[in-house]
Parts: C-alpha cells; sequence; structure tokens
C-alpha cells in the first residue's frame, strides 16, 4: 500500500503535502489518523487505524503492556482532514513530540507511512543498519527442502532423455 521515501516541507502553520503516491493509495478517505510512534509520527487511513482498533480491542484488556500501547496511541492520535490541496495540518503537540521543523522525510511502510525529522531518521537508519548487520548471521533465510543445510551441489552430468518427440497431428 505504502512504500518509498519522500522528502517535503511543512508549511508555516504545520501543513504537509501528502505524497500523490500516498493519495492515489488512500483512495477516497478525506481524513486521516495520525498519531505518535516511538521517534516519528504515524499516519493512518481510517480503515486502517479501525483495524488496529480491533487489534487492540482484542488483547487481553487488563493487561499492562495492553493497556499502556492503547493509552499512548490513543491519547496522541489526531484526526487530520485532508485539504483540497492534499496537505493535512499536523497539530502542534505532535509536531513538537516528533521533533518536526521543517524538512521531513516521509516513507511508507506498508498499511501505513511515517513522518520523521531528517535527523532523527538518519539516526534510525543508522542504528538499522547495524542492527541488520549484527543479526544477519543469525537469520535462518527461507528453509532448504529436506532439512538440507547447503543447496545441493549441481550434478556432474546433464541428464539424457530418452523419449523421442511427439509427432505433430495432421490437419484434417
Amino acid at each position: 500500500m505504502f512504500k518509498g521515501t519522500y522528502e517535503h516541507r511543512l508549511d508555516g502553520k504545520g501543513r504537509l503535502p501528502v505524497p500523490a503516491a500516498f493519495r492515489r493509495a488512500l483512495g477516497k478517505a478525506d481524513a486521516l489518523v495520525v498519531t505518535q510512534l516511538d521517534q516519528c509520527l504515524a499516519v493512518y487511513a481510517p480503515a486502517e487505524w479501525a483495524k488496529l482498533e480491533s487489534q487492540l480491542a482484542a488483547l487481553p484488556a487488563f493487561s499492562r503492556p495492553v493497556k499502556a500501547l492503547t493509552r499512548l496511541l490513543a491519547s496522541r492520535a489526531a484526526d487530520c482532514v485532508l485539504d483540497v490541496q492534499g496537505r493535512i495540518l499536523i497539530p502542534a503537540t505532535l509536531r513538537e513530540a516528533a521533533s518536526l521543523k521543517n524538512d521531513v522525510i516521509i516513507i511508507g511502510v506498508l498499511n501505513r507511512f511515517e513522518i520523521w525529522a531528517p535527523e532523527s531518521w538518519k539516526g534510525f537508519l543508522q542504528d538499522s543498519e547495524r542492527l541488520l548487520d549484527d543479526v544477519a548471521f543469525d537469520l535462518e533465510w527461507p528453509a532448504l527442502p529436506g532439512g538440507l543445510t547447503s543447496p545441493p551441489p549441481p550434478p556432474l552430468v546433464t541428464p539424457v532423455t530418452t523419449e523421442r518427440p511427439q509427432a505433430k497431428p495432421k490437419k484434417a
């Protein structure tokens, strides 16, 4: 649904143009739900936000971590109307929480998109690349058939077929 990286600017009122590719993916949605997530703002189409609410509601209601996550996501969320120019007004409290000034990085993350301060995004990329380097050797990529630990060697001899090609049927 949402993919790619875009550089944009907030205007003086805190309005952000939503990338055209993302507006197309949103279809007829005229509002978005924006909430703080880690060091950025997460932006959901109303239907995706409703799915997230359902997922949270299905978790154990009295679990401390579930209550904390639900409270944090919901209490920081704001409905942001998409104007005729394809912009959303991001509330000042959310802009401050994500350290957004003028320039921003917008990234697609499948079912949502995120808005990052450039410095935070750069730091995230550096940390993530180090993390990937650290775990790359521990990951087991798709299992090979039959429990093999390495791919089988190529055949030494090309197999010979003994079948003869069938004759073409004659036209009537």
